[in-house]
């Protein structure tokens, strides 16, 4: 089955772009750390890739994108040597930087989603495997830096957005498979479905939209 993310210039030029401002924000962490350059560009790595590389290991897929696809991995490091000298200039920009994070959970929820379909997973695996393609590279990175997590930290809509664009992608991607949806109808609902994730996820933190905790009561003794 034909990706329509994967065959159409334009989202793959949005990835990278995505994979250089996601791997951005992990070095941004490391170089805060006053850690090396060789920790910044493992960093950077794992942060844009290691969602990829986690869903890939899974699916049975070897090597994963993350060591395999040449202009991903020159990406992260082209990202290492602009943290590395920018940083303080990254570091301003938090609104944009928020918003290109955004843009990366949405189109990895997308991507990883359809390559678990094209592999013949289970809608549910589809969902799993697109959620830890979005949320796996910000994960490793946190273990790494010795930080809580941001997925576990962030009471922001994080997972939430991630978890309905990979939904969203099952039926959309289903429905270009049973020839319900043509190709372009099928690039069209992708877009929606990242547009949906940034729009989710940039409001919930603009309006403090969090995901709610444990339902406060009291302990009643028998």
């Amino acid at each position: 089955m034909q990706l329509a993310l994967e065959s159409n210039a334009f989202f793959w030029a949005i990835e990278y772009l995505a994979t250089f401002c996601c791997g951005l924000l992990g070095g941004l962490w490391a170089v805060r750390k006053r850690y090396d350059f060789i920790a910044i560009l493992m960093t950077v790595w794992l942060t844009g890739l290691g969602g990829g590389i986690i869903r890939d290991v899974l699916l049975g897929i070897f090597p994963p994108v993350g060591v395999s696809n040449k202009g991903l991995v020159i990406t992260t490091l082209l990202a290492s040597c602009a943290v590395a000298v920018v940083y303080p200039e990254v570091d301003g920009l938090k609104w944009t930087m928020a918003t290109l994070d955004a843009l990366a959970l949405g189109l990895y929820a997308v991507n990883g989603t359809q390559k678990a379909l094209m592999y013949h997973t289970s809608g549910m695996t589809a969902v799993f495997m697109g959620l830890i393609t979005a949320i796996g590279g910000g994960l490793i990175r946190d273990v790494l830096l010795n930080r809580v997590p941001s997925v576990i930290g962030d009471s922001h809509w994080y997972t939430v957005p991630a978890l309905i664009g990979s939904v969203l992608t099952v039926f959309s991607t289903r429905a270009y498979a049973r020839g319900v949806l043509s190709f372009t109808g099928e690039l069209v609902c992708d877009l929606l479905i990242v547009a949906l994730v940034v729009c989710l996820r940039m409001l919930s933190v603009k309006f403090d939209w969090k995901v709610p905790g444990a339902i406060k009561r009291k302990q009643y003794r028998f």
